[in-house]
């Protein structure tokens, strides 16, 4: 299996991981919400279209921090400080996967509940109460936007695997897809909350998440073995 493969199957792993610890309880609500009003057996499309625009705005974003990551690369090239730029970011993803777990502290970005404010909360209510289901899509737009952790981790991972791009066009589709394997790993536990009524099963998520934060400190220790041995 290649370094890429590798990281591809690492994000979406802790996307898997993440969205039954961390989402249900972060979008679990918005979830629930997006499925009020919804005719029996009319739920699914509904909710696709919101992963889909959710998934869109990670992969916009991760296009931005891999294009980012890329030009980072090859101006440390340039003045020969490659190895200690993912070096550093390497121990910032470690650093936020513990953060995850709460085992240090990194102010609110890893908050466990769901809580709209200002541009979010009127956005948010404007889309859900739209008649046609197409409305589902932008509302997945506007809250991928939403201030969350593991999202902010999987974008500096993201960044530093776009600094091994040989150029800025290949940084920027390797953030791009890579952010769509962790969108995508976050769906099965969201689109499973859409269809049930009670949270209650998922009282041990709490493992779940800190399984998701140790892919990510291990994502974060490969990525400075790399760059030390090779």
């Amino acid at each position: 299996m290649s370094s890429t493969e590798v990281v591809f199957l690492a994000f979406f792993s802790s996307g898997f991981t993440v969205g039954f610890g961390h989402c249900v309880g972060m979008c679990g609500p918005i979830a629930v919400s997006l499925s009020l009003g919804l005719r029996q057996g009319k739920v699914l499309i509904p909710h696709l279209l919101y992963h889909a625009g959710r998934i869109t705005t990670y992969a916009l974003l991760g296009a931005v921090v891999g294009l980012t990551g890329s030009f980072t690369g090859v101006t440390s090239r340039i003045v020969g400080i490659q190895k200690g730029v993912m070096i550093f970011a390497g121990v910032l993803i470690i650093l936020m996967g513990l953060a995850m777990v709460g085992w240090i502290p990194l102010g609110r970005i890893f908050t466990d509940s769901f809580r709209p404010t200002g541009f979010f909360s009127k956005a948010f209510r404007k889309l859900n109460a739209a008649p046609s289901r197409g409305a589902y899509y932008p509302a997945g737009l506007v809250l991928g936007l939403l201030p969350c952790g593991p999202v902010y981790t999987a974008l500096v991972a993201a960044a530093r695997a776009g600094m091994e791009s040989g150029e800025p066009l290949q940084g920027m589709f390797s953030g791009l897809w890579l952010m769509i394997a962790f969108g995508l790993g976050t769906v099965p536990a969201l689109l499973l909350v859409g269809r049930i009524a009670s949270l209650g099963w998922l009282t041990k998520r709490e493992v779940i998440y800190r399984l998701s934060s140790m892919l990510m400190i291990a994502l974060g220790v490969y990525f400075i073995v790399k760059a030390v041995l090779f």
